[in-house]
C-alpha cells in the first residue's frame, strides 16, 4: 500500500511565510493609500529598490532555508535506515548468542566426564570469543558506515556552501 509523502513542517512553515508575503505584497497599495503624485520621484526609485533588495534576500533565504531541510531530511533518513540494519545486525547476533548457548547446555547435560566438561568449555569459550570478536567488527563497521552516510549530506552542503563564499 503506498502512502501520500506528508510535506515536512518546515516546507509547510515556508508555504505560510510566502503566502503571507504575497498578501501583503499584493494589499499594500491598500494598507497605505497615497497618490503616485504624492511620492517623490527620488524616494519613490529608492523604495521600489529596496523592495527589490528585500525580495531578492528573501529568495534567497528562502532557497537556503529549503535547501537547508532537504539536507537534513537527507541525513535524518539515511541515518534512519542505517539504524534499522544496526538494530537487525544486533538482534541476529543476539539470537546466534542464545542459540549457541542452548546447544552449549545440551551438550554440557551430555557429558559424561570432568575432562570432557572442561573440553567442552574451552571450546565453547574460544567459539564464542571469536564469534564475539566478529560481531563487534560488524558492530563497528556498520557504526562507521552509518556514520559516514549520515554525515556525508551536511559534509557536501558545507563544502557547497564553502565554495559559494570563495566565489562571492
Amino acid at each position: 500500500m503506498a502512502t501520500a509523502k506528508k510535506p515536512s513542517a518546515a516546507k509547510t512553515a515556508q508555504a505560510q511565510v510566502t503566502e503571507v508575503m504575497e498578501t501583503i505584497e499584493n494589499n499594500v497599495t491598500e494598507l497605505f493609500p497615497m497618490s503616485t503624485a504624492d511620492v517623490p520621484e527620488a524616494f519613490r526609485d529608492m523604495a521600489e529598490k529596496g523592495v527589490a533588495q528585500a525580495r531578492d534576500g528573501y529568495a534567497k533565504m528562502k532557497a537556503a532555508a529549503e535547501e537547508a531541510t532537504d539536507v537534513l531530511e537527507e541525513s535524518f533518513e539515511t541515518a534512519r535506515a542505517n539504524t534499522l540494519d544496526l538494530s537487525t545486525a544486533s538482534l541476529d547476533a543476539a539470537k546466534a548468542n542464545i542459540d549457541a548457548g542452548f546447544a552449549f547446555m545440551k551438550d554440557f547435560m551430555a557429558v559424561k566426564s570432568v575432562s570432557e566438561a572442561v573440553e567442552l568449555q574451552t571450546a565453547f569459550a574460544r567459539e564464542r570469543f571469536d564469534a564475539s570478536s566478529a560481531q563487534a567488527k560488524d558492530m563497528q563497521a556498520k557504526v562507521t558506515k552509518m556514520t559516514e552516510e549520515a554525515t556525508k549530506p551536511v559534509k557536501d552542503a558545507m563544502a557547497k556552501s564553502m565554495e559559494a563564499l570563495k566565489t562571492a
